[in-house]
């Protein structure tokens, strides 16, 4: 990683206010939370697209999206002027080139919820279709499977191995925050972190934490870059 910088993106966003401040503390993206059946941030479909119509020019705009189906995911794309999807689930492979014959333009994040070793796996399965990966601490099995906004990490040495086994850009997120992102970043060596509960106060974007978090980000990356 010699020479190279960690990227932020900053999840949740509430507001255009807030998408501006996380870009001028130097995020590289957002994420707008859509229609999503669980986890905290989400604004609906509606918000999302006015606040990605409204987004500084540079700063990439993610669409987290719960849906499953192709079909759905194009729909709510046709809306909302996001420059890439964040999938959420697990979703089937086979639901991939569909989407891409929608939406060839929208960039393809797909989610991998690192819940024991068998994440692992999942890499292959969907490489061939995606530009990035996103690790996660979600539940994608139970009576109340959580797909994001936990606020709980995961086993980073899983996820360390996850990308090594890639060259696709990896976003490491869950349960980040200023007091063990230096230490993520160090183990994991992810191309980019994502947030949303370590800088937010009352359910606002919270300047302080933001610039603290940024702080240890650009120590993490200095470290990496000796």
């Amino acid at each position: 990683m010699t020479g190279v910088q960690v990227h932020v993106k900053v999840c949740c966003m509430a507001s255009i206010d807030e998408v501006h401040l996380a870009a001028r503390l130097g995020a590289r993206a957002v994420g707008l939370v859509g229609d999503m059946p669980s986890g905290p941030g989400v604004i609906g479909a509606q918000a999302a697209a006015e606040i990605a119509r409204e987004a500084p020019s540079g700063l990439d705009t993610f669409l987290l999206t719960g849906a499953v189906r192709a079909a759905d995911i194009a729909n709510e794309l046709a809306s909302c002027p996001a420059s890439t999807v964040q999938i959420v689930r697990h979703i089937d492979p086979e639901e991939y080139p569909a989407l891409i014959e929608a939406v060839p333009k929208v960039q393809r994040v797909q989610v991998i919820h690192i819940e024991d070793e068998s994440a692992l796996a999942l890499a292959a399965r969907y490489t061939p279709f995606v530009h990035a990966f996103l690790l996660d601490s979600g539940r994608t099995s139970g009576a109340t499977p959580q797909f994001g906004g936990t606020g709980n990490t995961h086993d980073w040495s899983i996820s360390a191995r996850f990308v090594a086994q890639t060259e696709l850009p990896v976003y490491l997120a869950g349960g980040l925050k200023s007091g063990n992102v230096f230490d993520a970043v160090t183990q994991v060596r992810p191309y980019g972190v994502d947030l949303c509960t370590g800088v937010r106060t009352n359910d606002q974007l919270d300047e302080a934490k933001l610039q603290t978090f940024m702080a240890e980000v650009r120590r993490a990356g200095a470290a990496l870059n000796t």
